[in-house]
């Protein structure tokens, strides 16, 4: 069981706390990033990617990753943006009830969100049930 919101980690992007709104109604996950560089390593796609991991913080955060693809999505006011796909490990809760598993996140700019990510369904699909009156039952970081 999750609530609404949850506090994650993205530990391959060495991201070790980042809040979420645990979202049912958006398909895949969203991470920020504010400034995005492709390049290419060993003949694959990869992104270097720039995140402000905590809300009204502009300590920046710097990693790498992986192309997946390109994906044109529509977010909930009905905007089309073309964004990159990742596939990364993310980490649910901290100390003993964590539990981590591979999703994928679509990369765009969320400075004027709420949330720094949104979990969507296919990440929580046959792992969570949402509460949506609690927040953090997945615990905080230390």
């Amino acid at each position: 069981m999750t609530g609404w919101r949850e506090w994650l980690a993205l530990p391959e992007l060495g991201i070790s706390a980042i809040k979420a709104k645990v979202d049912t109604g958006a398909r895949t996950s969203c991470l920020h990033a504010f400034q995005l560089e492709p390049f290419t390593r060993d003949g694959e796609e990869w992104l270097k990617i720039w995140v402000h991991p905590i809300q009204d913080d502009l300590t920046e955060h710097v990693c790498e990753a992986k192309i997946l693809e390109q994906r044109q999505v529509t977010d909930s006011g009905g905007h089309k943006e073309m964004r990159y796909v990742i596939k990364t490990p993310i980490q649910v809760g901290f100390g003993s009830q964590a539990q981590t598993f591979s999703a994928e996140l679509t990369l765009t700019n969320r400075d004027t969100m709420k949330f720094r990510m949104l979990l969507g369904r296919r990440a929580l699909n046959g792992r969570y049930l949402v509460d949506p009156e609690a927040s953090y039952l997945q615990g905080k970081p230390a």
